[in-house]
């Protein structure tokens, strides 16, 4: 009978075998970017490349351009572990985000975890590849929680490259909501009659000018970022009709929702005083990621043990994100979205991050995380259903604290 360190030493080896697959797969998503929901050459790359290595592949699952690839657990019960692959790319810039690597990372990680499986000689569980589009705005993971894809699955994982410095099993990936506000006021001649219109650019310079002003009293962790989408039409005439657009940041749901209670505030005080009318559209939700300690853990034993060097908790605590629909999934299961560094300099959603994503020193790092990813995915099926109980208690007592209960 294998032992966990033979299946994980085959996951290793099977990954590192199918490494120019890989990253042929990932060059090819690469070359291609697609933007929300039109990631269809991602989509048939990665399906036709999972049907190649035996998995049950479920094309257009619950959306055009999400899949689901299944391996296992069609008898014998166990657990069923999900390993995440994201795919789409930016306007303009393409994978500024490295999202052809987390396809490439989750697409080998998952080859590896299916080799375990096999080798193990006895049922183990069900391993479940989820291709989630529209990462960058479009909120595809919400739209498949909507619609039940996590409903059977007992842990969620994914990594996420980012510049050298960020080595990470846990980084504090805040919860975002976009908020739109529209001022209407009353047109007039500038110089004929201003004394006849209502300005509504007042009310959008006055809105701007409070949120910059609440900056004062607002937590060092919550972020508050907007543009005046609309300012008018000509300068001689009284700008009827105004638009801004704020993205609102805090670390907890809870502290979202107090953040988005006196943004709208300072909106209302804005029309007020300008005598303007005001209407608001709150959209483009994503829950922060609650981080799973135990699978962070095993994570980072698994990574240290390849030579992976981590940021202390306290570095990574220190360190600003930004947002995505993995915390959602995170809000639903146990979960866990380590991020990884590349060699290179350049941020995160820059023109230098989109040519190291594609770059052959990528593959090195990317393959690592497929590794880690496939043996501490091992670890939750080896543990069973007496691990799986205490990710779960951690699990439901992080949701609580998340909504400040």
């Amino acid at each position: 009978m294998a032992t966990l360190e033979d299946l994980k030493q085959k996951a290793s080896e099977v990954i590192d075998k199918a490494s120019a697959d890989l990253n042929e797969l990932s060059q090819e998503i690469w070359k291609n970017p697609e933007l929300n929901f039109e990631e269809h050459h991602a989509h048939k790359v990665l399906t036709d490349f999972l049907e190649k290595y035996g998995f049950e592949v479920e094309r257009h699952y619950l959306l055009d351009t999400a899949f689901r690839a299944t391996y296992g657990g069609s008898s014998g019960g166990g657990l069923n572990v999900c390993v995440i692959c994201e795919y789409d790319a930016l306007p303009d810039i393409g994978h500024a985000c490295g999202h052809n690597l987390i396809a490439e990372c989750g697409a080998g990680a998952g080859l590896g975890i299916k080799a375990a499986l096999e080798l193990a000689g006895k049922p183990m569980g069900k391993l479940t590849i989820l291709g989630t589009p529209a990462e960058e705005g479009g909120g595809g993971k919400v739209k498949m929680i909507e619609k039940g894809a996590f409903k059977d699955i007992d842990v969620a994982m994914m990594c996420h490259p980012a510049d050298r410095i960020c080595n990470a099993a846990s980084l504090h990936f805040l919860a975002i909501i976009h908020l739109d506000v529209t001022f209407y006021g009353k047109a007039a001649h500038a110089s004929y009659a201003p004394w006849e219109g209502i300005n509504a650019l007042d009310a959008a310079i006055m809105f701007y000018q409070n949120m910059s002003v609440m900056r004062q009293q607002m937590k060092p962790t919550w972020r508050t970022h907007g543009i005046i989408s609309n300012g008018g039409s000509k300068p001689n005439i009284i700008p009827e009709k105004t638009e801004v657009t704020y993205y609102l940041r805090a670390p907890t749901d809870g502290e979202l929702s107090l953040l988005t209670e006196k943004a709208l505030a300072c909106a209302d005080g804005a029309a007020k005083s300008t005598g303007c009318k005001m209407e608001y559209k709150l959209h483009g939700k994503y829950k922060n990621v609650i981080t799973n300690r135990i699978l962070a853990n095993l994570f980072t034993s698994n990574g240290q043990k390849q030579g992976v060097k981590f940021l202390s908790d306290e570095m990574a605590a220190k360190m600003s994100t930004g947002s995505t629909d993995m915390g959602d999934v995170t809000c639903e299961v146990p979960g866990i979205h380590p991020m990884y560094g590349l060699e290179t300099d350049s941020v995160n959603h820059s023109q230098g991050f989109t040519a190291a994503t594609g770059a052959p020193e990528a593959q090195k790092p990317t393959l690592i995380q497929a590794r880690t990813l496939a043996m501490t995915a091992l670890d939750v099926f080896d543990g069973g259903e007496d691990l799986m109980k205490e990710i779960r208690r951690q699990f439901e007592d992080d949701v609580k604290k998340n909504k400040g209960l």
